[in-house]
C-alpha cells in the first residue's frame, strides 16, 4: 500500500512536471503579444477627405516598422478610430483607447480644436499625442510632438510671400474656430509691418457650403490676394464658387488644403492658387522617390500624397524609433529617448527640438497645377528652428489673445 501511494506521488509529480515545461516552451515560442497604438482620425464627416489618407499613411509606416522587426520582435497593431468631425467626441475616444484598449501612443487629429480636446486627456493620462498638421502655434505640451508646421515655417514665409509677389491688398477667408481667428492674428500683425491692406476678413463654420455672400464680397473688394484658412470639404464649396464667379485667376493661397484634397475639390482648376507647406510629392532626392514609389504600389498609382500625410508617417517612424532606443514602447519611457529623435524623411532632415517638441522644417511654397500637384516656387533652402510663439509678442500676450479667442468661441 506504502509502495503504491510513493508511486502515484512520483506520477503526479512527473504529470506536473511536464505541464510546467509545456507551459514554459509555449511561453518562449508563442510571440510576444502586439504593441497596440491608437489612431484619431475621422473618416465621416466634413474632414473625412481631409483626414483618411493619413489613415493610410500611418498603415503604411506601421508595415514598414513591422517589416524591420518592430519593437523588440513585437509587431505593432493599429486600433483605428472614426472621430466623426467631433472634437468632444474624438477626446472621448482618446481616453477609451487609452483606459480599455491600452495604447501605447496616439496619433491623429486634424483641427485645433480637435487637438485641444485630446491635449488634456494625453496629460492626465501621461500618453503621448502625435500631431501631424500645421497649426497656429500658441502652444507646448509635454505629451505632444507636433510634426506638422509651427507659424514660423508656414502662415509667417507664406503670408510675407505672397505680399511680396501676388499684392498688398489682402482678404483672409476662414473657418470659425481657433486655428483661423489665431492664424489671421499673425497675419493682420505682418500686413501692419510690411504695409499690407486688409480689405475683407470672413469666418464660416466647418462644414459650411453656403459660399456665395463671402464670394460676392471678395468680387466687390477686389483684394490682389485671398488667404486661405478654411478647412475641410468647405474648400470644394468655395473654389466652384469662386469658379462659377469668375474669379478662376484670382491669387489664393491656401494654408489647409493638402495636394490630396486639392484636385478633388476643384482647387487645381483656379489658375493662381498656392499651397504652403513642408512636403510636396514633387520633392528631388531618393528618399522621397522610393517614398511615393512604395505609398503608389500600396494604395493605387494614381494617389497624391500631401504635407499631413508625410507628417502623420514620419511621426510614427519617429515613435518607433525613440522605442527602439528605449526598448519599450511604454509611455513614460520613450519620453526619455523621444526628444533626440532625428530622422531623414523625404521632405528633408527633420529633428525634435528639445526646448518645445515641434519639428525643425523646410518651408516650402508651391503653385498648384492642373492635376492637383504643385510646382515648387519657393524654397527655404534649410530646415528652420520651429518658433511656435513668435518672438514680437511676449508667451503671456500670445496667451491672453488665444484666450480671448477661445472664449468666444460658441
Amino acid at each position: 500500500m506504502k509502495f503504491n501511494r510513493l508511486a502515484l506521488a512520483w506520477r503526479i509529480l512527473l504529470v506536473i512536471l511536464v505541464i510546467y515545461a509545456l507551459i514554459t516552451w509555449w511561453r518562449q515560442s508563442a510571440p510576444p503579444p502586439n504593441i497596440r497604438i491608437g489612431v484619431l482620425h475621422s473618416l465621416t464627416g466634413t474632414m473625412a477627405s481631409s483626414e483618411k489618407p493619413l489613415v493610410d499613411a500611418l498603415q503604411m509606416a506601421i508595415e514598414e516598422a513591422n517589416a524591420a522587426g518592430g519593437i523588440k520582435g513585437q509587431k505593432i497593431e493599429a486600433v483605428v478610430v472614426d472621430c466623426r468631425s467631433d472634437a468632444t467626441y474624438c477626446a472621448q475616444q482618446a481616453e477609451r483607447l487609452i483606459t480599455e484598449e491600452k495604447v501605447s501612443a496616439l496619433f491623429g487629429c486634424w483641427t485645433s480644436a480637435c487637438r485641444k480636446a485630446v491635449k488634456p486627456v494625453v496629460e492626465k493620462r501621461s500618453n503621448l499625442l502625435f500631431y501631424p498638421m500645421q497649426y497656429e502655434g500658441m502652444e507646448i505640451s509635454p505629451n505632444i510632438i507636433y510634426t506638422g508646421a509651427a507659424p514660423n515655417q508656414q502662415i509667417i514665409p507664406g503670408v510675407s510671400w505672397a505680399l511680396e509677389k501676388l499684392g498688398k491688398r489682402v482678404y483672409l477667408v476662414g473657418s470659425d474656430y481657433v486655428f483661423p481667428r489665431m492664424a489671421n492674428i499673425i497675419i493682420k500683425d505682418l500686413l501692419a509691418a510690411q504695409g499690407g491692406v486688409l480689405t475683407g476678413e470672413r469666418y464660416l463654420p466647418l462644414g459650411e457650403s453656403a459660399m456665395e455672400a463671402v464670394v460676392a464680397d471678395i468680387a466687390r473688394q477686389r483684394p490682389d490676394v485671398v488667404l486661405n484658412t478654411l478647412n475641410g470639404d468647405s474648400n470644394g464649396h468655395f473654389f466652384a464658387a469662386l469658379e462659377k464667379t469668375g474669379l478662376n485667376n484670382l491669387p489664393l493661397v491656401s494654408f489647409s488644403v493638402g495636394a490630396s484634397e486639392m484636385k478633388d475639390w476643384g482647387g487645381s482648376r483656379l489658375g493662381q492658387h498656392y499651397g504652403v507647406w513642408s512636403y510636396f510629392q514633387f520633392l528631388p532626392g531618393e528618399r522621397n522617390r522610393r517614398f511615393v514609389a512604395a505609398f503608389q504600389a500600396r494604395f493605387g498609382a494614381d494617389r497624391i500624397i500631401s504635407d499631413p500625410m508625410e507628417a502623420a508617417y514620419i511621426g510614427l517612424h519617429l515613435w518607433v524609433q525613440a522605442a527602439r532606443e528605449a526598448g519599450s514602447a511604454e509611455p513614460a519611457k520613450v519620453q526619455f529617448t523621444i526628444l533626440r529623435q532625428t530622422l531623414t524623411a523625404p521632405e528633408g532632415m527633420v529633428a525634435i527640438d528639445r526646448d518645445n517638441r515641434h519639428l525643425w522644417k523646410t518651408p516650402r511654397i508651391g503653385k498648384v497645377r492642373p492635376d492637383g500637384q504643385f510646382d515648387i516656387v519657393w524654397d527655404a533652402g534649410q530646415a528652420q528652428e520651429p518658433v511656435p510663439f513668435p518672438s514680437y509678442r511676449s508667451r503671456d500676450e500670445w496667451l491672453q489673445l488665444l484666450q480671448s479667442i477661445e472664449g468666444a468661441q460658441p
